[in-house]
């Protein structure tokens, strides 16, 4: 008699969700939906962590800020967090899952140096890309990446469930692209379909490794592969963004911040950009 066989999400074990609350009235994060929802598909421990802002540590900025209504607002940043966190518990365990929850109140560098160190512990991580007022949700990603030695799936706004049915792998050559496709290996491997998108002369390296001398690689791994090479067009973020409509994908998987965060701060770029705008998860290793 013959045994189904595992499932490829199967390979991650452990998921960590990484939220940070900057307001009162913000609304659940999408990431704590999809790391759940994604946990549960892959059998995999869930770890939540819902951070507050605690304003009252960043004395420098405060200037003639009211210390006692600055600490009302820290209290009520920490309750909510703390009430995400025990909604979070609460969920997992209706789906079945074994699940660890932190909700810690913490100053703005501190949230972001405990979401890096956390990540190095988890096969992945979650985090959100909505727009934060001070730009919180995009440095935690940038630190997850460059400091936690981990992949990330940043999750716009809206997507709060799991799927990766059919996958865009954003090829340009590089070392940050070939690790991101091998770090997604379980999603693509489980995927019904994948496309390895190239757009124009975004490769620079005479070095760099066409997707149609990639894709055998992927193959070898089980992965319904094809390859489409598209022009620049507007950009590149653009002709991606574009290309996941047509393709009516679930996930982008990307390298991220080839060039250097700075870099693309000040001159732009595909990752940057991508951030702030993104029609579907995005699968980012660095």
């Amino acid at each position: 008699m013959s045994k189904n066989l595992p499932s490829p999400l199967a390979a991650i074990r452990d998921v960590f969700v990484g939220t940070a609350l900057e307001g009162e009235r913000e609304d659940v994060p999408s990431a704590i939906g999809y790391g759940l929802t994604l946990a549960k598909a892959a059998g995999a421990h869930l770890t939540v962590q819902s951070a507050s802002w605690r304003l009252s540590g960043d004395d420098a900025w405060l200037g003639d800020f009211d210390y006692e209504e600055v600490a009302v607002i820290d209290r009520r940043l920490d309750a909510l967090a703390h009430s995400i966190a025990e909604r979070s518990a609460g969920d997992a365990a209706q789906a079945g899952l074994v699940c660890t929850t932190e909700a810690p109140s913490l100053p703005y560098p501190d949230i972001v140096s405990r979401l890096a160190a956390g990540a190095r512990l988890h096969d992945l991580t979650i985090l959100d890309t909505g727009p934060g007022t001070y730009d919180l949700d995009r440095e935690m990603i940038e630190k997850a990446l460059l400091y936690g030695g981990r992949p990330v799936i940043a999750v716009p706004s809206g997507h709060d469930a799991f799927a990766a049915r059919r996958i865009i792998v954003a090829w340009d050559g590089s070392a940050q692209a070939a690790r991101a496709a091998n770090d997604a290996l379980p999603f693509l491997h489980a995927a019904e379909a994948v496309e390895i998108v190239s757009v124009g002369d975004e490769a620079e390296s005479d070095e760099a490794v066409p997707g149609a001398e990639f894709a055998p690689h992927l193959a070898r791994h089980g992965v319904r592969i094809s390859v489409n090479d598209l022009p620049k067009g507007e950009s590149v973020a653009a002709t991606l963004r574009t290309q996941a409509g047509l393709f009516r994908a679930d996930m982008i998987v990307m390298g991220a911040y080839r060039h250097s965060p700075i870099r693309e701060f000040f001159f732009g770029g595909v990752t940057r950009s991508l951030l702030r705008g993104s029609p579907t998860p995005l699968f980012l290793a660095h």
